[in-house]
C-alpha cells in the first residue's frame, strides 16, 4: 500500500565544496544574507548512518530567518568517500574545522549535533570554544570508556574485519527501505519514512537501491575511547550547552552494563554551562520522532 510523500516546507538547496581533500556535501535552508544583519548561521552534524537531509523535519517546523548549514559527513550521504578501510574520528573535527573556516571565516556560529555529530561538536566546542556561540547536544553520550587491559582484543577484531569485506543490504525500491526506517524507529510517520528513504537511499543501475553510506564504517575502530581527554574538551567548552534526550532513550539497550546512566551523569556534569531538556514520546531519533517540540527549545534556546 502505498503512502503520502512529505513535503518539506523550506526548499533545501544542495551544495558541494572542497574539504581536505574530500568533495563534500552541504544541505543548507534559509539565505547566506540573513548570517549578517540577523542571528548567527547554524550548523547541524548528523549521527552514524544518517544524512544531512535528515533534519529537514525539524527545520519546517523551526523559523525562516536563520541561516542553517548541514553536511554529509565523509563517507555519508553524498559527500564523496573517500580511499580508506577505517574510518578515524579525529577526521571529522578536520572536517568541520576546515568546512567552517571555508564558510565561515572568524565567525562565532550556533552548533547542533545528533548522536555521533554532537559527539563530535563536543569535542570541537572545547578545541575550538572561540568559534561556537550556542551549542545543541542531541543525545551525545559519548561512549563507553576504554580499558588498556581491552587492547589486544580490541586490535585483534579490528584485524579479522579488515580480512572481510563489508556490505550494506540493498533494497529492492524505496518503499522497501521506508519500511526498514520505520522498523528500526516506528515513530517514524509513512509519509516521512517515503520522502526518508530517497535521502538515505539511490536506485542503482541494476535497480536496486543501495544506502548512501560507506560499508566500512560498519568496522570497529581500533582505537580505545579514552574518557579523560573527552572529558578535558567538555570541561574546555565556553558556550551555552543544551543537553536534549528523549524520554524513551535506554542507553544500556546499547552498551548494557560497559556504560551506565549514573556514569554519564557524572561526566555531564563537567560541562561548564549546561541546560536540560527531556522530550516525551521519542526516543534516540528526536528530530525524527517530535520536530515540532524539538524546534520549539531549539528557537528559545539559539534566541
Amino acid at each position: 500500500m502505498s503512502h503520502a510523500v512529505y513535503t518539506p516546507r523550506r526548499k533545501p538547496r544542495q551544495q558541494f565544496v572542497p574539504v581536505r581533500g574530500l568533495r563534500y556535501h552541504l544541505t543548507s535552508w534559509g539565505s547566506p544574507d540573513t548570517a549578517d544583519n540577523g542571528p548567527p548561521p547554524l550548523v547541524m552534524l548528523h549521527g552514524w548512518m544518517d544524512v544531512s537531509s535528515s533534519f529537514q523535519f525539524v527545520v519546517d517546523a523551526m523559523g525562516d530567518e536563520r541561516h542553517i548549514v548541514a553536511p554529509d559527513w565523509r563517507g555519508f550521504g553524498l559527500t564523496e568517500t573517500p580511499v580508506v578501510d577505517t574510518y578515524w574520528f579525529p577526521d571529522y573535527l578536520g572536517d568541520l574545522d576546515a568546512l567552517l573556516a571555508s564558510l565561515f571565516p572568524g565567525r562565532r556560529i550556533d552548533l547542533l549535533g545528533h548522536s555521533m555529530g554532537a559527539n563530535v561538536a563536543m569535542l570541537f566546542a572545547g578545541i575550538r570554544p572561540d568559534r561556537i556561540r550556542r551549542l545543541v547536544n542531541l543525545e551525545g553520550f559519548g561512549m563507553p570508556e576504554g580499558r588498556p587491559e581491552d587492547a589486544p582484543a580490541r586490535y585483534r577484531q579490528w584485524l579479522d574485519e579488515l580480512a572481510v569485506p563489508e556490505h550494506l543490504k540493498r533494497y529492492e525500491s524505496a518503499a522497501e527501505v521506508a519500511t526498514r526506517l520505520r522498523k528500526t524507529n516506528p515513530r517514524l510517520t509513512p509519509d516521512k519514512a517515503a520522502w526518508l528513504a530517497t535521502q538515505w537511499a539511490r536506485e542503482g543501475a541494476d535497480g536496486q537501491w543501495r544506502l548512501l553510506a560507506d560499508p566500512a564504517h560498519k568496522r570497529i575502530n581500533p582505537v580505545l575511547y579514552r574518557k579523560e581527554e573527552a572529558l578535558a574538551c567538555w570541561r574546555a567548552i565556553e558556550a551555552e550547552v543544551l543537553w536534549i534526550e528523549g524520554e524513551e532513550t535506554d542507553i544500556s539497550k546499547w552498551w548494557g552494563d560497559r556504560y551506565s546512566r549514573a556514569e554519564f551523569e557524572a561526566r555531564i556534569s563537567h560541562v561548564p554551562d549546561l541546560r536540560r531538556e527531556r522530550l516525551a514520546s521519542c526516543g534516540h531519533m528526536l528530530h525524527h520522532d517530535q520536530p515540532q517540540g524539538l524546534a520549539r527549545l531549539l528557537e528559545e534556546f539559539l534566541s
